[in-house]
């Protein structure tokens, strides 16, 4: 009896550390893979911007994008991204500024200014694609996100395809770790919040 009192714990730590070891694994391996194909438009995921400047993350996010846009993988791509409290200018219109200084043509980018977290991001530029009727999109965040972001995008009823900047600003390792810790717990709980919305 004492034998079993002591094993069940540890099998039950055993299988939520396998767990939690095989999402994180998952999420990794799928990052490095690049499913881009021709599509009707290109999402941008959002990222922090500080005054009228994108972030580092948000730059090379937009470079992809900017990237994809050249190859003719899409004819347009959706810029992401609200204000937050204290914000002069939305996310999606600082990146706007940049992709535009860049050469991007204005009438080649859309905005959503109404998100403020990655699911948001999503939905609001599923509207945007609904406006215009798109139905295909390639969606372009950092390697690390991109598996959860394809989930959130199959759920809002999104026909994507992954693309994962091969630039990323996490890159010493320490950043990586805590970016994929950041990311697998994250995943996991979206994972589970699924099962509960099913029942609720």
């Amino acid at each position: 009896m004492l034998k079993k009192i002591i094993l069940t714990p540890i099998l039950v730590i055993m299988i939520v550390v396998g767990y939690i070891g095989f999402n994180a694994f998952s999420i990794y391996m799928y990052g490095q893979q690049d499913h881009a194909q021709k599509a009707d438009v290109i999402i941008v995921l959002g990222a922090s911007v500080s005054y009228r400047r994108v972030s580092p993350v948000y730059r090379e996010r937009i470079n992809h994008g900017i990237t994809l846009l050249n190859e003719h993988y899409a004819s347009r791509m959706i810029l992401t991204g609200g204000r937050i409290a204290g914000q002069q200018y939305s996310d999606a219109s600082v990146a706007r500024s940049y992709a535009l200084s860049k050469g991007v043509s204005s009438a080649a980018i859309l905005i959503e200014e109404k998100s403020t977290e990655t699911v948001e991001n999503l939905k609001y530029a599923k509207e945007i694609m609904d406006h215009y009727g798109y139905k295909t999109a390639i969606i372009v965040s950092d390697p690390l996100h991109m598996k959860r972001a394809m989930l959130m995008a199959k759920d809002e009823g999104i026909d994507a395809y992954s693309s994962p900047t091969p630039t990323t600003m996490y890159k010493s390792k320490s950043s990586q770790e805590q970016f994929l810790k950041k990311e697998v717990f994250t995943y996991i709980y979206y994972k589970f919040y699924r099962i509960y919305k099913i029942f609720v």
